[in-house]
């Protein structure tokens, strides 16, 4: 069920992506402190793809993404991005080691794929709703109305209605 939600959710920006134009997904939005659309698709993008990149390795450092301009200025890159690594996505769960400088000191704190995965997924969803916000200032713009809702949100809420 991870990997379909974690599908589920990059389609979803996909769709979004699809009917934006490079000056809508570049354009600064005052109710995010001037981010824009292209920066929080940039973050969840690069976050899926510090832990591809260092899957091998075991040990994954999330501040050591690349920070790729063009992700954050390209819709049509972005969605090549995001493609990618649902292409990747699927792999062998293991033993992972997160690794932070906090302070200036080293931690180490033992995970996995799938933890990492979900992780990725929550955050994921979590920037899918600071997007939405720019969305409203974006013209003829549809997405779908659980876009940057938590699963457990939509699941709850589909209980309440019965």
């Amino acid at each position: 069920m991870l990997i379909p939600s974690i599908h589920n959710s990059l389609n979803e920006l996909v769709e979004l992506l699809d009917q934006l134009s490079d000056s809508q997904y570049t354009q600064k939005c005052s109710h995010l402190s001037d981010a824009t659309i292209g920066e929080h698709t940039r973050h969840i993008i690069e976050m899926f793809q510090c832990l591809e990149n260092f899957y091998e390795d075991g040990l994954v450092n999330y501040d050591k993404r690349k920070r790729n301009i063009v992700i954050q200025t390209s819709t049509e890159f972005a969605i090549k991005s995001i493609v990618d690594i649902q292409n990747n996505l699927d792999k062998e769960n293991k033993k992972i080691e997160l690794q932070q400088i906090i302070d200036g000191e080293e931690i180490r704190i033992d995970s996995n794929y799938h933890r990492e995965l979900l992780y990725n997924l929550e955050h994921c969803i979590h920037h899918q709703a600071l997007i939405k916000v720019a969305i409203l200032q974006c013209e003829n713009i549809q997405i779908d109305a659980n876009f940057g809702v938590a699963r457990s949100t939509i699941e709850y809420r589909t209980k309440c209605v019965q």
